[in-house]
């Protein structure tokens, strides 16, 4: 059983995933609709409601807002790379991971999505404090800011049990690739 609901904004798409206690609170605010429900029911003293699976804001958010909703992070990096490394193309566990300066920390760079890759730690060691060009490695995809729905999408490609009621608001797999690479090269949908 899921302890998360998946948020909608007011046109049914996906935006990011919510505890459901957080979900509860923005039903009892007035702010969502529930749209599917888990089978387990959630008391409290006075009441008794189903668990939220799949929420609906009652008011459409702008893109701009959306498009913040993407934070920079350990986890939204390697979402963003698919769990692999961007040197060897090869798909890891989070706890063989390491975040990878491109342009050199030790030299100034920066910790922005557009200077921080998803590394093995072989590759990593191989870099060592270089630009891929000086340690003679080739980046497999240059490294952006990521379009919140394919951030929430490689989020959720992770998930070993996703709920099925998520799956009638979430693209199909054929889809998501043509999403990500749409998003890395900053086209506009």
């Amino acid at each position: 059983m899921s302890g998360q609901a998946l948020l909608l904004n007011a046109t049914y798409e996906p935006l990011k995933i919510v505890s459901w206690e957080k979900a509860v609170t923005l039903i009892f605010q007035g702010k969502v609709e529930v749209v599917e429900t888990f089978d387990r029911e959630i008391h409290s003293v006075s009441m008794a409601m189903k668990m939220p699976s799949v929420i609906r804001l009652q008011r459409m958010v702008s893109f701009h807002q959306i498009r913040q909703m993407v934070r920079f992070s350990r986890e939204t990096i390697f979402a963003r790379d698919g769990y692999s490394c961007q040197y060897c193309g090869k798909r890891f566990d989070k706890s063989d991971l390491t975040f990878d300066h491109v342009f050199p920390a030790a030299r100034g760079g920066t910790k922005t999505w557009e200077n921080i890759v998803t590394a093995c730690k072989k590759c990593n060691h191989l870099k060592s404090g270089q630009t891929p060009d000086e340690a003679g490695m080739r980046l497999l995809k240059k490294a952006a800011r990521p379009h919140w729905f394919p951030a929430i999408l490689l989020h959720m490609s992770l998930r070993s049990e996703m709920p099925s009621s998520w799956s009638n608001y979430l693209f199909q797999s054929n889809y998501r690739e043509r999403i990500f690479s749409a998003a890395s090269s900053k086209e506009s949908f």
